[in-house]
């Protein structure tokens, strides 16, 4: 059977998304060309959001734009030939039986949700990521999918050389291939990693019950692109069920509810087209108007005055909840290197993982708790898990928004994460008279932001040693977290980082 001309589009953006998110991590080189975040910097409600909580414009998100003003003359061709999450749905989900819809979102839901995102984000709290289905995909893979197949490999490539004897030589090659080529990096374990997953997994469940269900009630990004495809120039002809046949209905993924075809919904996949019989089905250009009156048969899903005011009050009121928890205050809260207000890095952010897919040690993690609400998803860094690395800008490098400035890396070098304090009730040369120069010889600062001073000490057994007590030296320390990542102590270590500078 051929294949659409829509199909074999989806087919090739989910080739290059997963070639994209592939070559998202380090190669062996201090420079990434392109990265997945090529979807973001496309993504229309990436830019409303960024736009209504920065209230300015960056030229990293014009492809958006362009992808805005091709929505208003098109349509929601996008969710129909490009979103590869709208892909993995089709392939995933193909030949599953359908119950009952889910009669609560029907209707208005996912306008309610979008305009309830957007004035969070017009009041500074940007939580658009949390939904975007392009962020959604990239997690799953970038927390649970991508590790697991690292670790797979990684695990069954020993029994593999076992087992080869004389074949190894070829095992080897095509196991070095991968390695280089396709495989992470590096071998992490992430929180929220089954979270992650479980909002992926969800999606895949709510195909259960309608086609496309996740795209035609929920999906913020195809809210926003359903509302710009209402003014596209195009229009499907007939716009309703033909009585005599009734084909589009299964035909289409998305679009007919009952009889009417629901145009904001309409992804311009042209499956109707394409398999009409009678070939009845066309997209003639309407100059005139934007609407097609309803005597066509296209309902106007707008949102009523009584809903859009609910949901521009829950944006409100929920960004005035979420204030009561002022991040700035958590001092172990340390975010990538050229951050340098957490408001700004919330109202930037899109929580793609991308940042913690590339950083080399390890050090960016998902947030859960630390930032409250408002942080879930958002980069930190664990230094007990993963520092800083001094010779790295990669993470500035794949931010899609510019929430993680891309710094030359002599600036980054300089770039203050926090400042490391040391404890010196647990500190082996202080606590237990005990000489210990890890934290020192680590320290990447060429001048050593972490020092000695030698003094003469008796130990507990009465002798007389002679003990190097490291201190900090605060103007030179960028708080990358070596020190507290290095420090031999089992469990909490001597050396901590702190957000910004000691006083």
């Amino acid at each position: 059977m051929r294949l659409p001309a829509s199909r074999i589009s989806q087919l090739l953006f989910l080739a290059l998304f997963l070639f994209l998110f592939i070559i998202t991590d380090y190669r062996g080189k201090d420079e990434i060309a392109v990265a997945v975040n090529s979807f973001f910097r496309a993504n229309p409600f990436v830019l409303a959001s960024y736009v209504l909580a920065v209230k300015g414009f960056t030229f990293l998100l014009l492809p958006a734009l362009i992808m805005a003003l091709c929505t208003l003359v098109l349509g929601r061709f996008f969710c129909g030939w490009i979103c590869p999450l709208g892909t993995v749905i089709d392939l995933v989900t193909r030949g599953v039986p359908k119950s009952a819809p889910i009669r609560f979102l029907k209707g208005s839901f996912k306008y309610y949700l979008l305009f309830t995102l957007l004035t969070m984000a017009l009041f500074s709290v940007n939580l658009s990521g949390v939904l975007d289905p392009i962020a959604i995909l990239v997690r799953a893979l970038t927390l649970f999918f991508y590790p697991l197949l690292g670790y797979v490999a990684r695990a069954g490539w020993s029994g593999v050389y076992q087992i080869a004897g004389e074949g190894r030589d070829n095992v080897t090659f095509l196991y070095d291939f991968l390695r280089d080529y396709v495989l992470p990096f590096r071998e992490t374990f992430y929180p929220l990693a089954f979270l992650s997953l479980a909002v992926f997994l969800s999606i895949l469940v709510l195909e259960r019950f309608e086609k496309r269900n996740w795209c035609r009630n929920i999906c913020p990004l195809g809210a926003l692109l359903g509302l710009l495809g209402r003014f596209s120039l195009f229009r499907r002809v007939p716009g309703r069920i033909c009585k005599d046949c009734g084909d589009c209905r299964s035909h289409c993924p998305s679009a007919f509810d009952e009889e009417i075809l629901q145009a904001d919904n309409c992804i311009r996949c042209m499956q109707c087209r394409t398999r009409c019989r009678f070939n009845r089905v066309t997209f003639p250009l309407r100059w005139k108007t934007p609407f097609l009156p309803a005597a066509e048969g296209h309902r106007q899903p707008v949102l009523s005055k009584r809903m859009l005011l609910f949901s521009l009050l829950s944006g409100f009121f929920l960004t005035r909840a979420f204030s009561f928890r002022h991040p700035e205050k958590d001092h172990r809260l340390l975010r990538p290197p050229g951050v340098k207000s957490e408001g700004d890095f919330i109202r930037k952010c899109v929580r793609c993982g991308e940042c913690m897919k590339v950083c080399l040690r390890s050090a960016l993690y998902p947030d859960l708790t630390r930032a409250g609400v408002t942080g879930l998803f958002m980069p930190v860094i664990i230094p007990r898990l993963g520092y800083c690395e001094y010779n790295c800008t990669l993470c500035g490098q794949v931010c899609p928004t510019g929430a993680i400035p891309r710094l030359p890396l002599d600036e980054k070098r300089k770039s203050v994460i926090g400042t490391a304090v040391i404890d010196r009730n647990i500190c082996l040369p202080y606590a237990k008279k005990l000489n210990c120069i890890v934290c020192e010889e680590h320290c990447p600062i060429p001048e050593k932001a972490i020092r000695f001073e030698t003094v003469d000490d008796t130990d507990y057994q009465g002798r007389k040693v002679s003990l190097k007590r490291p201190y900090i030296v605060d103007n030179l320390c960028n708080g990358c977290g070596i020190c507290e990542n290095k420090c031999p102590l089992e469990g909490r270590s001597a050396v901590e980082v702190f957000a910004g500078k000691k006083a």
